[in-house]
């Protein structure tokens, strides 16, 4: 510990510099590994999502008879590099979202010497708790707000006479962004745990902005989700359930304090 305060900025420099390196090379061995299976995880992963055998139409039409028809879409590259560029972007991309467990222990580990005594404790178990729930994020993003997005606008037409040939930039950047978006944002009950540990948010904020949030969340489900209300409904309840649990678990932690004085 007595090192790690003495180290100097180079020095500290040095550290973040290798951390990187590791990161950088953790990223770029999944993305290989990715880019060798392109084909399959393209047909599988991605464009499986405009069928309707796809896991999360095939549920809604067994469990509440919401069946999806055939999505009238077609797929085309209109760049001489478009499907290279979009196979490095899913490989690269794919291997952030897999290594993000490492890549985010890394950096803890270069931030954590740093701390106070209480700042660690209030942080123990952050690496297990961040990349469980960004997992989850991902998940829910990929089975539930990307396909909605894939089925509404696929199956949308203006006019008969206008057919969906969605670029593959569109395709991919839609589903991408929505996917990691969504694991972005499953990590507020981690956040808010921390926050409140460090006493800057409180169960009685949360709780005073309630319905500011509730509108909020809609607000912002509208943005990722299709203009239609079902889907934004279905999205909408994970993320109010996620500020609803981040209130429960300040107020456990205010509870905790409270005994302990």
């Amino acid at each position: 510990m007595d090192d790690q305060k003495e180290m100097s900025f180079l020095d500290h420099l040095e550290e973040l510099r290798w951390r990187l390196v590791r990161s950088a090379v953790a990223i770029i061995l999944f993305a290989t590994v990715i880019w060798v299976f392109q084909e399959w995880i393209m047909d599988h992963v991605f464009l499986s999502m405009k069928n309707p055998s796809f896991f999360t139409f095939q549920f809604f039409c067994d469990n509440f008879n919401i069946c999806v028809e055939e999505i009238p879409v077609k797929m085309q590259s209109t760049t001489v590099a478009g499907q290279f560029s979009y196979a490095l972007m899913m490989s690269v991309m794919g291997g952030i979202v897999v290594s993000f467990p490492f890549i985010f222990w890394q950096i803890w580990s270069f931030v954590k010497p740093g701390l106070k005594q209480n700042e660690k404790s209030v942080a123990k178990g952050v690496v297990l708790y961040v990349s469980l729930l960004f997992f989850l994020g991902i998940t829910f993003g990929y089975f539930v707000v990307a396909p909605l997005c894939v089925q509404f606008f696929g199956s949308y037409q203006i006019s008969t006479s206008v057919e969906n040939i969605f670029t593959i930039n569109s395709y991919m950047s839609t589903i991408i962004s929505t996917v990691f978006y969504s694991g972005l944002l499953f990590l507020l009950p981690v956040v808010s745990y921390i926050f409140s540990k460090l006493g800057i948010i409180t169960a009685a904020f949360l709780r005073k902005y309630r319905k500011h949030s509730i509108i909020g969340v809609l607000v912002l489900s509208a943005i990722i989700t299709p203009p239609d209300l079902v889907s934004q409904v279905i999205v909408a309840i994970p993320i109010v359930l996620l500020y609803e649990i981040s209130i429960f678990v300040v107020a456990l932690v205010e509870r905790k304090a409270l005994r302990q004085t």
